[in-house]
């Protein structure tokens, strides 16, 4: 994963099947938490392949494309569906030294279909490309397979384009169909326990933007909000062999301008053996 130190090895790939599932009927407009009628449940799915390959020991590359739809319990917004993103990560180990390892990580997205971005919270995504620097710092006890991981990214958001004249944003309204969408930084710490066939931990993160705004009053979210989440959750991997398992939790516990979601991940992995 982008948010671990664990490398495939050189000539080796490892191919992931992933659905997720995200659902929340409370959200913060600005920092008010509140439930809307007209929404109700939202939800969020989706099904993502994800090949981890092995270029060499300490150089990964790391691919995504997910396939996401939305819907609503209540109310008459109409659910969007299509590919998102395209994604790529390339992991380097720079040090490495006992069983402590610094690694930095390059990362980029772009949109691959014209799905609609200001139709939010139905959108399947921004339709912004991304470019992602990332540091990673690990230990990991090399009896017990303890392990202890900490990252810091910065995230850099492309301006999109909607199909409108004019919209309005930080109380102005721009004469324009060009969207400023705001940068963001994200950190993250997890703590578990690393051995040959399985893995578990526990993990916290949080995601803000630098800038933005917040969601007027009775209004829809938009591209240029001020989105902050602070998320905790489980994580866990068994492959014993070539195919595996891995499930993730996740729970925002407080935010600015998103909702208040419960999330779940379950993965099938196949690993390919270059020999």
């Amino acid at each position: 994963m982008p948010t671990d130190a664990i490398y495939m090895p050189r000539k080796t790939a490892c191919v992931a099947l992933i659905y997720g599932k995200s659902h929340w009927n409370q959200y913060w407009e600005n920092t008010l938490k509140r439930d809307n009628l007209n929404i109700g449940t939202h939800t969020t799915q989706s099904v993502m392949l994800m090949p981890a390959i092995g270029i060499t020991n300490r150089f990964n590359l790391i691919l995504s494309l997910p396939y996401v739809w939305t819907q609503t319990s209540a109310g008459n917004l109409m659910g969007q569906k299509g590919i998102q993103d395209l994604a790529g990560w390339l992991k380097y180990k720079a040090v490495s030294v006992g069983g402590f390892s610094l690694n930095a990580l390059a990362g980029a997205s772009i949109p691959v279909s014209n799905y609609v971005p200001d139709f939010l919270p139905m959108s399947i995504g921004l339709q912004s490309r991304t470019v992602t620097g990332r540091l990673l710092a690990n230990y990991t006890h090399r009896q017990t397979g303890l392990y202890l991981t900490g990252h810091g990214s910065y995230m850099w958001r492309s301006n999109i384009r909607i199909d409108r004249d004019a919209y309005q944003a930080d109380n102005r309204i721009y004469y324009t169909s060009e969207v400023r969408v705001p940068n963001a930084v994200d950190m993250g710490v997890r703590i578990g326990i690393l051995r040959s066939k399985w893995q578990t931990e526990l993990w916290a993160e949080r995601f803000a933007c630098t800038g933005g705004d917040n969601i007027r009053r009775n209004d829809m979210p938009f591209p240029t909000n001020n989105m902050q989440a602070t998320s905790v959750g489980w994580y866990a991997k068994i492959q014993p062999k070539n195919i595996g398992l891995n499930a993730r939790i996740g729970y925002v516990t407080n935010g600015l301008n998103v909702g208040q979601s419960t999330s779940y991940m379950l993965g099938l992995l196949y690993q390919i053996n270059g020999k």
